[in-house]
């Protein structure tokens, strides 16, 4: 009870008549300025299908080299240089989970629950799971503090949540090294995810900030659209088991600096300029229009060299 229903309370206290008779008015005055727990402005609970009409080209395989829009540094650059996508034969990588930021990003189902307080009715945690392997994440909504950084890390990390408005805003700290698209962009475990829930009606928008310390010199906004699927059963993409692909003895999937020679094919397939295709945070914004009408334009993709390399 706050100060003023304190007040109130006392003044009932002394009042000649007060008595059992006007013990319903008590309980009255008690309910009205006794505190309460806040409550969520918008329910997010409900089977969710994504729309990928949004930037479809993203979903899956991402060409190797195209780097474009993203803000990247020369660190993750040099790693996407060297980067083979015969990685994925070997036994130890096979099973890779996407990390909790790129998810949402493949062909995915979404479900959404909450725990809530049976006295109060507050929410103390919502949970997600997506499809592909079903990752399931808590989202922790009592205001716990985030743990030391020495604490491990986990491909969903440790997550807290708060409404803003009717926008649920989610923190993510503790993530494994992941990545920013499946072409060798990687993310760092130093990494920090704010994401926003937005719903409206049938609809949910779900808005990514990534912020990397170590791979990133700008956040890294990305947004994902879903529709409510009522009925919809997530169809789980299981690592069950994996199939060694021979390799010679102590094989490592990887090109040297400056010998990947797929780097350029993205370039001359799109007619783009090669430099447009290393990204940096410059290629994020309009005002690069002007510059591409300065580089040049590589010669078409011969016929013969499509999917070879260069």
């Amino acid at each position: 009870m706050n100060k003023n229903g304190i007040t109130l309370f006392k003044n009932f206290l002394r009042h000649p008549r007060s008595g059992v008779s006007c013990f319903s008015l008590l309980l009255l005055v008690i309910a009205t300025f006794a505190p309460r727990p806040a409550k969520a402005q918008m329910d997010l609970a409900g089977e969710w299908s994504e729309s990928l009409q949004e930037d479809f080209p993203e979903r899956g395989d991402v060409a190797i080299g195209d780097y474009i829009a993203l803000p990247i540094n020369d660190a993750t650059r040099m790693r996407a240089d060297t980067w083979d996508a015969e990685r994925w034969t070997m036994l130890e990588h096979q099973c890779f989970a996407h990390p909790l930021d790129y998810a949402p990003r493949g062909p995915s189902q979404m479900r959404i629950w909450s725990d809530t307080d049976p006295l109060t009715e507050g929410i103390l945690a919502w949970h997600t799971v997506i499809s592909y392997m079903l990752p399931e994440r808590t989202i922790y909504m009592d205001g716990r503090p985030h743990p030391p950084e020495w604490a491990p890390r986990t491909w969903q990390g440790f997550s807290t949540g708060e409404w803003v408005g009717d926008m649920l805003k989610v923190t993510t700290t503790h993530l494994k090294e992941g990545y920013f698209r499946r072409n060798g962009l990687a993310r760092s475990e130093k990494a920090t995810v704010t994401e926003y829930f937005i719903r409206n009606e049938q609809n949910l928008t779900l808005v990514t900030i990534v912020e990397d310390p170590v791979y990133l010199t700008e956040p890294f906004v990305i947004t994902s659209d879903w529709h409510q699927d009522l009925g919809r059963q997530l169809s789980p993409n299981f690592c069950v088991y994996s199939t060694e692909v021979d390799h010679p003895k102590g094989y490592v999937a990887f090109h040297l600096p400056g010998q990947n020679p797929w780097l350029h094919e993205f370039s001359e397939r799109y007619g783009i300029p090669y430099e447009a295709t290393r990204g940096g945070a410059e290629t994020m914004y309009p005002d690069y229009q002007k510059k591409l009408l300065t580089l040049p334009v590589p010669p078409p993709l011969d016929n013969d060299t499509k999917g070879k390399g260069k």
